[in-house]
């Protein structure tokens, strides 16, 4: 069973730096492109960043790119997305997904706020 569980969110300033967690199971995960989404209140959900299955690779929406880094421990089965200079319009739930495949874990809260 496919399931990836998200954690390292929370409530942060602007400006600050949060590390996002994705813990993958359930299929091989070193063969699987990885992204981050994200869905703000009364928002779509939106694309993030994505990273190629070797890490090798990565690639960021205009609104992260130069705050963001998408990385990946293919021995540990995670994935993870370092958020600096954090901004209110940040705010947030955050979602992990393989590219290729349909399940979404339960997300991780980020606020940023004063």
């Amino acid at each position: 069973q496919v399931q990836f569980v998200e954690s390292g969110g929370g409530l942060v300033q602007p400006g600050g730096s949060l590390r996002l967690s994705c813990a993958a199971s359930g299929f091989t995960f070193s063969s699987d492109a990885m992204a981050w989404y994200r869905q703000a209140p009364g928002k779509g959900r939106e694309l993030v960043a994505v990273i190629a299955a070797n890490g090798g690779s990565t690639s960021y929406a205009n609104y992260v790119k130069g705050r963001f880094t998408i990385s990946r421990d293919n021995a540990k089965n995670t994935v993870y997305l370092q958020m600096n200079s954090l901004k209110v319009e940040d705010t947030a739930v955050y979602y992990c997904k393989s590219v290729s495949r349909g399940y979404w874990g339960q997300g991780t809260q980020v606020t940023v706020s004063s």
